[in-house]
């Protein structure tokens, strides 16, 4: 397995759009999106960060270069020709519905030059929230990707109103899943994309060839496969205060466990697991005590 110093230069690949939080009471707006938040977080926590996503040139592509580049991570902007993406998350009725632009159902990055570069040299690859249902955009990615088992890490991170093509999603996904470091699921990708339980789809993962499956069950805490079927489960983080809002806890878990393993190597036992669980799952404690999912520390 990988040993990494730092500094190395970790690159995202993915997502990068507004999130709108609306209630009964006011609408709010934050720079999100899967990948942003794992790049952001990672730039939180001291790691050098590349994001290449698609950004528009609009009001709101200014507004997330402005917030990438206050965090100091370096963007390389797909341009998106419908303007930036968006993302409504509804809570004026209790339980959150999720509307996208079309810019974000049409999201794709292409890979250049630049692109190839940044990927070529990167130390760590984290892919999270990439339209896995593309398969044209899918093949680009991964061709771009040399040694996959030794650095790249895979969210898949489906939404479901910017998912065409659920089975595709998922064939291409675990093709790619099947030659990666690490990959990080959740209940809510288990539902949404296998109508299946979270242990079943760590277990499906594992048969596909995953070496290693970082599974993330939102207040049951989560757990990592790894080596000869070898489990490793933590719980969900204590902290003083109330849980304010659980959105980009999934990803402060990704940042929080790419972290630990650019600055200390793979774990090659449950002890190094357990640990590298433990500080994840305090982070995302730590980020669901604000509202927006910037990445935070206790």
């Amino acid at each position: 397995m990988p040993e990494f110093n730092t500094p190395s230069r970790v690159v995202v690949v993915g997502d990068a759009l507004i999130d709108v939080l609306r209630d009964s009471e006011a609408s709010r707006e934050f720079a999100g999106g899967a990948a942003l938040n794992v790049a952001v977080g990672l730039a939180v926590l001291g790691v050098p960060t590349t994001l290449i996503a698609m950004v528009g040139d609009d009001a709101d592509g200014v507004f997330l270069r402005s917030f990438l580049d206050q965090y100091g991570v370096q963007l390389i902007a797909t341009p998106g020709p419908l303007g930036s993406s968006r993302a409504v998350s509804d809570r004026t009725d209790g339980e959150p519905r999720y509307f996208f632009n079309d810019a974000a159902k049409a999201r794709r990055i292409e890979f250049g030059a630049a692109e190839r570069d940044a990927l070529g040299a990167a130390t760590v690859i984290v892919v999270s929230c990439f339209p896995f249902d593309d398969t044209a955009q899918t093949e680009a990615f991964a061709a771009c990707v040399t040694d996959p088992e030794r650095r790249l890490v895979i969210d898949p991170n489906p939404r479901a109103g910017m998912l065409h093509d659920g089975p595709r999603f998922a064939r291409n996904f675990e093709a790619l899943a099947a030659r990666s470091l690490l990959v990080k699921v959740g209940d809510e990708d288990a539902d949404l994309l296998y109508g299946s339980t979270l242990d079943e789809l760590q277990e499906r993962l594992v048969e596909v060839g995953a070496h290693t499956v970082l599974a993330t069950a939102g207040r049951l805490g989560a757990s990592v496969s790894f080596g000869n079927n070898e489990l490793v489960s933590v719980p969900i983080a204590e902290l003083d205060g109330p849980v304010i809002d659980t959105m980009g806890a999934g990803d402060a878990t990704l940042a929080a466990s790419v972290r630990t393993i650019v600055n200390d190597g793979v774990p090659q036992d449950s002890t190094a697991w357990k640990a590298l669980l433990a500080d994840a799952m305090l982070t995302a404690a730590a980020t669901c005590r604000h509202e927006g999912a910037l990445l935070r520390r206790p």
